[in-house]
This record gives C-alpha cells, structure tokens and sequence, in this order.
C-alpha cells in the first residue's frame, strides 16, 4: 500500500465514522453524502493501484467498474453499491427534500464499511 493509498482509505474512514454520528443526530441526508464519500476515496485508492486517476465522480465510478469490478479485481458488488450511493449522495446534496431514512443511511455506511474493509486488505496484501 502506498502513502497516498494509505492516506485515502483513512480518509475514508474518517468519512465513515462521521456518517455514523451524524445518523445518532438524526442527519440522514448529510450521513448519506458522507458514506458515499468513504465509498469514493476507497474506489480512488483502488484505481491509484492500477495507476488510474480520475477528477470527476463520473469517471472514478466509470473507470471502477471497467478496471476493477467487470474484470474481477474487485468485487462486483461493490461497483452497484457504488452507483446507488451515488445516486443516493446526488439526492442528499442536492435535493432540497431528499427524504432519506435511517435505513437509507445506514445502507450506505454498511456498504462503505464493508468496502473499507476489503480494500485494507487487498491493499495491505499487494
């Protein structure tokens, strides 16, 4: 794992971590925007390992599923949990009435939780 990795996986987690207090606060919206989040910065080290970098949302989730998750490397689940909860972080962000649940939050926190957990150790065994 490189520092940059290690560095995006962390953050990730901070994200995480965040998205987990502010479900306690009843913010399911914000909690929503920040398990994408987590989710993001863990598609980013992925592809950082293949030598991949991307500046928009569109294209880590693009280049995530053609690189990683259609050719095996990654599992596939994680590239749909990936579009949901980006699709969910667009709602949240951007929708004066998201109309998330509790549920809906805590979906994506366990999704980035679960993808957090992967990646350490597909990074750390690299």
């Amino acid at each position: 794992m490189t520092p940059e990795q290690a560095l995006l996986l962390t953050k990730a987690q901070r994200s995480v971590t965040a998205a987990e207090q502010l479900i306690k606060e009843d913010f399911y919206d914000f909690a929503v925007s920040r398990g994408y989040y987590g989710m993001f910065y863990v598609a980013e080290a992925l592809l950082d390992q293949e030598g991949l970098s991307f500046s928009s949302h569109a294209a880590v989730i693009s280049a995530f599923g053609k690189s990683l998750a259609r050719s095996g490397k990654v599992p596939i689940e994680f590239h749909r949990h990936l579009i949901d909860a980006q699709s969910q972080r667009t709602r949240a962000d951007y929708d004066p009435n998201p109309a998330l649940s509790k549920q809906d939050a805590e979906q994506v926190v366990a999704w980035a939780n679960a993808f957090i957990r992967w990646a350490n150790k597909a990074l750390s065994d690299s």
